[in-house]
């Protein structure tokens, strides 16, 4: 049994790339195919890129009205210098795989507003827990991801910050504690009902 020869498969190939499928050859359509591809992919991204903003994300007045007005008084929204975290910052990964996950996940939001759900001040309160209990449990499954995209433990300077924010932060880098174990309240009010697990360890 002979081998072919490599450039007499190459020119087997070529002649199917040039083969004409009814109209157009396979070369054109595969041509075609990639530059449609790419246009896709960047209508997508930029689709995609489109929902991080924050004038996207307070659209809505369940959003704008609520959370955002609270947003507005911390530390994250006005600072000495000047850094700004958008709503995007602290809730959509920035990693491409999770951040799919994370939009697929906020068509259950969607859903929220468009049957009513959250409508209204009353209605948002009432599922606020709820709402904040599910977004503390994904921070805490992936290690408070984007907490840390900013901030560091080992770039905590015991020179800078105070003595006792230091010596809290070391204790709960020794004991894995991540970021959301303690800071649940640092950017939106802390939902009624909600009972801490740190106060109640101290007593």
């Amino acid at each position: 049994m002979t081998q072919q020869n490599p450039e007499g498969r190459l020119a087997r190939w070529w002649s199917i790339l040039k083969k004409p499928s009814v109209k157009y050859s396979l070369i054109g359509l595969l041509t075609a195919g990639f530059f449609s591809g790419i246009a896709f992919w960047g209508a997508f991204n930029t689709g995609m890129e489109a929902t991080n903003t924050m004038q996207f994300c307070i659209g809505c007045h369940e959003m704008k009205d609520n959370v955002y007005e609270e947003y507005k008084y911390t530390i994250h929204y006005s600072n000495r210098t000047g850094v700004r975290a958008v709503c995007s910052d602290c809730h959509v990964p920035k990693d491409w795989t999770h951040k799919i996950i994370r939009k697929v996940q906020a068509s259950k939001e969607v859903w929220g507003k468009i049957t009513g759900v959250i409508d209204t001040k009353e209605k948002f309160e009432e599922h606020r827990l709820v709402m904040a209990e599910r977004e503390w449990a994904r921070m805490k499954s992936n290690n408070s991801t984007e907490c840390r995209n900013c901030h560091s433990f080992d770039a905590m300077s015991p020179e800078l910050q105070k003595k006792g924010p230091f010596k809290v932060h070391t204790k709960a880098k020794a004991e894995g504690k991540t970021c959301i174990d303690c800071h649940k309240g640092i950017a939106h009010k802390l939902p009624k009902g909600y009972k801490d697990p740190n106060a109640e360890e101290e007593e």
